[in-house]
C-alpha cells in the first residue's frame, strides 16, 4: 500500500499519509513523526467522525503541533534539569521545558522523518534509527512502530527498539482524544476511569517529586468512573501546579502483562474508549495547554481542557530517580511495549 503524498518538509522531505481500514474504522498515520492523524469510528447511530484532535496540514505538525498523535522517544515526559548520569557517565540534554527537558527535547521523535517498511490495509509499520548523540541521548537506537487493526474498533501500537551502548528509553503515543469528535469542545463530560492506586506527584516544574501517593481522597481518585471535569478546578496544589491533569498514575497488575489501564465514555455520543498496555504507568493529560491558537481540520479552535491523553510509559524522570522502575537499555535488550485503543459504543 503505498499511501499518498501529504506534502513536504520545511527540508524538502516528502511525507506520506498511509490508511488503514477495518469496517467502519479508519485510521490515518504520517511518516512524519509517526503521527495518527485521524481515527474515524462510529457513535451511537452509527456517524463516523475522527475522535483524535489534529492539524489541516503539514506544515501545522512541523512548526505548532503539541505532539498531537506523535510517537514520543527517545524519553516521553520529563527529566529533571536536562541530565541523567549512568554508568558513571552524566548526558546532558536540550532543555525545551522550564529547564526540563521535555519528551525527548525539541526535536523529538514526533518531528523526525520515520520509513515504512511494512504496509498492508490493516497495518502499517515504521522504522527510524536515532543516532548516538540525536538530542544528548547515547547509543544509536533502532525503534519501530507497527500499527494495527487487529479487530474492528482496535488500533494496536506495538513498540520495538534496541541499542548498541547503554541508554535510556520511554516511548508513548500522544493522540488527544476527543470520543464527541475532534473540535467537539471540552471533555469534561466524558467518564473517565484509571486502573491505578496511586500515582506521582510533581513539583511546580511537574517534575516527579519520588513520593508514591495512593490516589484516596484527592482529585486523583479515578478508581470508579466519573466525569473528567468533576473536580479539575480543585484547589489541589498538584491540580494548579499543571492547570488540570498532568500526572503519571501507577497502573494496576504486572509490568508486560497486556491489561487494562484506563476507560473513557462519552455519554453523549455513545462512544467508548478503553486503553489496555503492558506499560507500567499512564500520563493522564486534560490538554491544559491548548490556548485557542490551533485551529483543527473541523476549523474550529482547541482550548485547554478539549481533549484528553492517555500516555502510556514508563514513570517520569526515572533515570534521575533511582526508586522508580528502570528506563535503562543495554546492548542485547529489547525494549518491547504494547498500547491497545479499543472503541465500542454504548
Amino acid at each position: 500500500m503505498a499511501g499518498e503524498a501529504f506534502g513536504r518538509t520545511g527540508g524538502g522531505e516528502p511525507v506520506t499519509r498511509h490508511t488503514l481500514t477495518r469496517g467502519a474504522m479508519r485510521v490515518q498515520v504520517i511518516d512524519f513523526g509517526a503521527v495518527v492523524t485521524a481515527i474515524e469510528v462510529p457513535d451511537r447511530d452509527g456517524r463516523s467522525a475522527s475522535v483524535v484532535l489534529g492539524l489541516p496540514d503539514l506544515k501545522g505538525y512541523e512548526t505548532v503541533s503539541p505532539s498531537f498523535g506523535a510517537v514520543i522517544g527517545r524519553y516521553a515526559n520529563r527529566i529533571a534539569g536536562g541530565r541523567f548520569t549512568l554508568d558513571g557517565t552524566t548526558y546532558h540534554l536540550p532543555t525545551n521545558d522550564q529547564g526540563n527537558t521535555l519528551h525527548g527535547g525539541p526535536r523529538n521523535f514526533g518531528l523526525r522523518l520515520w520509513r515504512a517498511t511494512g504496509a498492508d490495509a490493516t497495518s502499517l509499520t515504521l522504522a527510524r534509527r536515532s543516532e548516538d548523540g540525536e538530542e544528548g541521548f547515547p547509543g544509536n537506537l533502532d525503534v519501530e512502530v507497527r500499527y494495527s487493526l487487529p479487530a474492528e474498533g482496535t488500533l494496536r501500537l506495538a513498540y520495538r527498539a534496541f541499542t548498541d551502548r547503554p541508554t535510556v528509553v520511554n516511548l508513548t503515543n500522544h493522540s488527544y482524544f476527543n470520543l464527541a469528535g475532534e473540535g467537539a469542545g471540552d471533555v469534561f463530560g466524558h467518564r473517565v476511569q484509571v486502573e491505578a492506586d496511586a500515582f506521582t506527584p510533581t513539583d511546580a516544574a511537574q517534575i516527579p517529586t519520588g513520593e508514591i501517593a495512593p490516589v484516596a481522597g484527592t482529585p486523583f481518585d479515578f478508581r470508579t468512573a466519573r466525569p473528567l471535569g468533576e473536580r479539575i478546578r480543585a484547589g489541589d496544589p498538584q491540580v494548579v501546579f499543571a492547570k488540570g491533569y498532568d500526572h503519571n498514575f501507577i497502573l494496576r497488575g504486572r509490568e508486560g502483562d497486556l491489561r487494562p489501564a484506563a476507560s473513557c465514555h462519552d455519554p453523549v455520543s455513545g462512544r467508548r474508549l478503553e486503553v489496555w498496555t503492558t506499560q507500567p504507568a499512564m500520563q493522564l493529560y486534560t490538554g491544559n495547554n491548548l490556548d485557542a491558537t490551533l485551529v483543527g481540520p473541523s476549523g474550529r479552535t482547541y482550548r485547554s481542557g478539549d481533549a484528553v491523553c492517555f500516555e502510556t510509559q514508563t514513570f517520569p524522570n526515572a533515570p534521575n530517580t533511582p526508586s522508580f522502575p528502570s528506563a535503562t537499555l543495554r546492548p542485547g535488550e529489547v525494549f518491547e511495549a504494547v498500547t491497545e485503543f479499543r472503541f465500542s459504543v454504548v
